[in-house]
C-alpha cells in the first residue's frame, strides 16, 4: 500500500468519528498541557530562586548554625533554626580572617507586620550597615541602618517597595510612618530599590531593623540566624572558606570537621543547592501532570481497540485481497500515532497559554524550555506507539474468514 493511500485512510477513518476521536484528542492535549504548564511554573521557579542569590551579592559565602551529620550519628539542628553563632563569632572573623571586605551578622524571623489597618507577615531582619555592601542593598528613598542605631537599640526599620505597597499603598511616600513588629512600634527611616522577584523569597518583601532592637526586643536571645561575608575576588573564596571553618572549629572547640555546629557555603553552594530543590520539584509536579497523559493513552487504546472492532470486515476484507499482517498493524499504529501527534500540538499550545495565564493571575514566574516542548511531543508519539501498539497487532492477527464473517 502506498504511503498517500495510508494516509487518506487514516483522514477518513478518523473523520468518520469525529466526536470520538476529538474526545481523545482532548485527553492527550490536556496531559501534555498539564505537564508544560507545570514544568514551566518549576523552571520559572528556579530561574527566580538563582536571580535572587544572585542579586543578594557577589562573591558571598553564607555563615548558617547548625549541620546535618552523617548516616548513623547523631543529627543536631537543622541547618539556620541551631543557635551555635554568636556575635562574637562575627567580629572574630572580621578580626581574624584575611580576603574579605564586609562581614554582615544577622537575625532574621517572620513576623506580623501592621499599619494604619493593614498587615502582612515577612521576613524581619536584624543587621547591621555592612549588610548594605555585603548583600547590595539599595535604597530609594531615606537610608540604611546607622551604627549609631544598632548601638542605641533604635526601633527604626528599612522597608522593602512591595512591603510598603503592601501596608500604605502603592508609591506611598512611607519614611517617617510607623508600623508595629510583632506588636512593638517601629520608625520607617528607608525604603528598598526594588530587586524584582514574586513570593516569600522576594528581598522586596524584607524589612531591615537594627541587629541588637532584633535580639533584645523581637528574638529575646543573642545568637544570630546567619552571618554573611564578602570575599575580596572570586579566586579568594575557596581560602577564605578555609579560614572561616577553620577558626570556627576552633572558637567552638570542635577537633573533628564531620562534628561542625556550622555550615560554610559559597553562592555557587546555594545555587547547586536551591537548583536541586527546584529540579525536584519540577519533577514532582511533571509527574502529578503525566498522570493525565496515562489516562490519555488509556483513551486511546480504548479508541483504537474498538475502532478495530468496528472494522473487523473491512480488515477481512483487506487480508482477502493481499494485505498483509504488516500493512493492517502500520495502518492502525499510525491511526494511533496521528491522535497523538495532533494532541501533542494542541497540548504545546494549551501549556504555552496555560504558563501565561499563571503568570499573569497568580504573579508566579514561569518559564518554557524549547526542550520541554521537544519532550511534550517525544511522549505524545510515544504514548501512540505503546497504546496504539495492542489494537494493532490484534487488528493484523484477525483471521481474514472469521473477519469477513463478523456482524
Amino acid at each position: 500500500m502506498k504511503a498517500i493511500d495510508v494516509f487518506e485512510e487514516i483522514y477518513w477513518s478518523l473523520s468518520a468519528n469525529k466526536v470520538r476521536s476529538f474526545l481523545t484528542i482532548l485527553g492527550i492535549v490536556i496531559g501534555i498541557g498539564s505537564v508544560i504548564s507545570m514544568v514551566a511554573i518549576g523552571q520559572g521557579a528556579k530561574s527566580n530562586i538563582e536571580d535572587s542569590i544572585a542579586s543578594a551579592g557577589s562573591n558571598l559565602i553564607i555563615i548558617s548554625p547548625g549541620a546535618q551529620r552523617g548516616v548513623g550519628m547523631n543529627v543536631s539542628a537543622g541547618r539556620g533554626s541551631a543557635q551555635t553563632l554568636l556575635q562574637t563569632d562575627a567580629d572574630e572573623i572580621s578580626k581574624s580572617v584575611s580576603l574579605i571586605k564586609s562581614v554582615a551578622p544577622e537575625l532574621s524571623r517572620r513576623y506580623q507586620v501592621t499599619a494604619k489597618g493593614k498587615n502582612t507577615n515577612t521576613q524581619v531582619i536584624g543587621t547591621v550597615p555592612a549588610y548594605m555592601d555585603v548583600r547590595k542593598v539599595e535604597i530609594s528613598n531615606g537610608n540604611f541602618i546607622s551604627a549609631s542605631q544598632v548601638s542605641s537599640f533604635d526601633k527604626v526599620a528599612v522597608i522593602g517597595p512591595t512591603t510598603r505597597d503592601d501596608l500604605f499603598g502603592v508609591d506611598f511616600q512611607a519614611i517617617g510612618q510607623a508600623i508595629k513588629i510583632n506588636g512593638i512600634q517601629f520608625k520607617i527611616v528607608g525604603i528598598t530599590t526594588a530587586k524584582g522577584g514574586s513570593g516569600f523569597s522576594s528581598p522586596d518583601t524584607n524589612i531591615y531593623i537594627p541587629l541588637s532592637t532584633a535580639q533584645r526586643y523581637l528574638a529575646g536571645d543573642k545568637y544570630l540566624s546567619t552571618i554573611s561575608v564578602e570575599a575580596t575576588d572570586q579566586d579568594s573564596m575557596a581560602a577564605v572558606q578555609d579560614q572561616i571553618t577553620s577558626l570556627l572549629l576552633m572558637r567552638h572547640k570542635i577537633s573533628d570537621p564531620l562534628q561542625a555546629d556550622f555550615t560554610v557555603m559559597n553562592q555557587a553552594d546555594i545555587v547547586a543547592t536551591a537548583s536541586s530543590i527546584t529540579d525536584t520539584f519540577t519533577m514532582l509536579l511533571a509527574a502529578i501532570a503525566g498522570i493525565s497523559l496515562l489516562v490519555g493513552g488509556i483513551g486511546i487504546m480504548n479508541m483504537m481497540l474498538t475502532t478495530v472492532t468496528e472494522r473487523t470486515r473491512e480488515i477481512g476484507l483487506r487480508k482477502a485481497i493481499g494485505a498483509d499482517r504488516r500493512d493492517i498493524s502500520a495502518q492502525f499504529l499510525l491511526e494511533a500515532v496521528t491522535l497523538t501527534f495532533a494532541g501533542g500540538i494542541f497540548g504545546v499550545m494549551l501549556g504555552w497559554v496555560l504558563a501565561k495565564l499563571i503568570a499573569q493571575f497568580s504573579g508566579l514566574t514561569t518559564q518554557i524550555s524549547f526542550s520541554s516542548v521537544l519532550l511534550a511531543f517525544g511522549v505524545s508519539a510515544l504514548i501512540g506507539i505503546v497504546f496504539g501498539y495492542y489494537p494493532a497487532s490484534r487488528a493484523a492477527k484477525l483471521n481474514p474468514i472469521e473477519a469477513l464473517r463478523y456482524e
